[in-house]
């Protein structure tokens, strides 16, 4: 795993037109079902905000194509589950990972759209949830809602560490440097922000039910 790592950071680093493409690839095979549990997806963004950092590559380009990448690996996992149903569930390869579709069935029942939401942060179920909301039903302008946005939170995020680890924060100068910390920080919390908020209202919704009983 160490040498192919390796391998697609030199490629990078020597192929910077192909970095963006490169980088869409790896958030999108991340965002498959099973796949992503192959993709050593937090190495990569950790090497590539760290070549961000260092000016090597455009902050806003690798946004962009990280983050559709990612909406497209999400979306096709949901309609894998929304075209094949249940069945893809209880089949090869997903029957060999049950205890993970558990939690992820679990986890999309209890928080709905706040589960495809705070999904793609969960390293064990990240690349289960999509197909999970496919298969039980969700409604395709919700589910690609909570994609879209979950892809607008989660780039930044993972590119950031390496980022602001080559970065020095008392020698940045550039305004688009300070615009993308700004912007990641804000993405965090608005992120943080709506996922406690949606909880909270679940959790109420939950107890007003049960205190009507």
């Amino acid at each position: 795993m160490d040498q192919f790592v390796d391998q697609i950071r030199s490629f990078i680093e020597t192929n910077q037109d192909w970095a963006g493409p490169v980088t869409a690839l790896l958030t999108m095979a991340e965002s498959l079902v099973i796949i992503g549990l192959f993709v050593p997806a937090t190495a990569l963004m950790l090497i590539t905000g760290g070549l961000v950092g260092s000016g090597s590559l455009d902050g806003g380009t690798i946004l962009l194509w990280g983050m559709a990448g990612a909406i497209i690996g999400d979306a096709l996992s949901y309609w894998l589950g929304r075209g094949v149903g249940p069945r893809v569930l209880r089949r090869w390869p997903l029957s060999k990972h049950r205890p993970a579709v558990a939690r992820a069935r679990l986890f999309f029942s209890r928080y709905g759209f706040a589960s495809v939401l705070a999904g793609r942060f969960m390293g064990p179920i990240r690349s289960t949830i999509p197909t999970v909301a496919g298969v039980m039903g969700m409604s395709h302008a919700r589910f690609q809602a909570a994609n879209v946005l979950s892809a607008a939170l989660w780039m930044p995020a993972m590119l950031a560490p390496g980022y602001l680890t080559v970065r020095n924060m008392d020698d940045i100068s550039g305004a688009s440097h300070i615009g993308m910390v700004v912007g990641t920080g804000f993405s965090i919390v608005m992120g943080v922000w709506l996922l406690y908020m949606v909880l909270r209202k679940r959790r109420v919704s939950a107890a007003a039910r049960r205190a009507r009983r």
